[in-house]
């Protein structure tokens, strides 16, 4: 889907430093200083508008949330979605996660949510999907022992080989469904892609796993 450039969306950003923080390295190990309240903190990686990451908030006030997304034409709606809400409980960072570990300390996190990643389908390219080793590997590193990953998507071959990934990796497989919205999962919280591909008679694959 091509992106629409939005060339206001920076200074946008740069105006509400209360959601959206600036210099994240800076805070390595310091986030729970970030929020109101000292409370688990969880991220999506790739937050994309922001729907799932707010909707969590709002559901789960005693949790802090952090949504990430590198494209700032896309997460300046997700800024507009936190100055509706007017939540304490979540921030927003506008970068790459292509490292985590520049970001967080080990033990900072207590859970990371992977929704509809890019799949990245052609085989060269496996190392750029973020459930490839490697990425495994930098979660581990942030998380607190025993940490877990929710991981959603529409696509059947990204969904086969992270499951393939997750176990070669060692992590316990908790919960999977091969047809989420026809299954009997409760407070499932959809993103905006997940309402598009479910509209389009997709199937949403979900697994929830976890560190040993």
């Amino acid at each position: 889907m091509r992106l629409r450039n939005k060339p206001w969306a920076k200074d946008k950003l740069d105006q509400y430093p209360q959601y959206v923080i600036s210099g994240p390295e800076l805070l390595k190990g310091k986030w729970n200083g970030v929020f109101d309240k000292v409370q688990p903190i969880h991220i999506e990686i790739g937050t994309g508008r922001g729907r799932f990451v707010t909707e969590m908030a709002k559901a789960n006030p005693e949790i802090n949330y952090l949504g990430i997304e590198v494209q700032q034409s896309v997460i300046v709606t997700a800024l507009d979605r936190l100055i509706e809400a007017e939540l304490p409980n979540i921030k927003l960072l506008n970068v790459n996660a292509g490292d985590v570990t520049e970001f967080f300390e080990k033990g900072e996190v207590e859970r990371i949510y992977l929704n509809f990643s890019d799949p990245w389908p052609k085989s060269r390219h496996a190392k750029r999907r973020l459930t490839y080793k490697t990425f495994l590997k930098q979660y581990e590193e942030i998380l607190i022992n025993q940490g877990e990953i929710h991981f959603k998507t529409d696509n059947q071959g990204l969904f086969e080989y992270s499951l393939k990934s997750f176990s070669e990796y060692g992590l316990l497989l908790q919960y999977v469904s091969l047809d989420l919205h026809n299954s009997n999962f409760e407070g499932n919280i959809m993103t905006e892609y997940e309402e598009k591909f479910s509209k389009k008679g997709h199937r949403i694959f979900r697994s929830e796993v976890k560190y040993r």
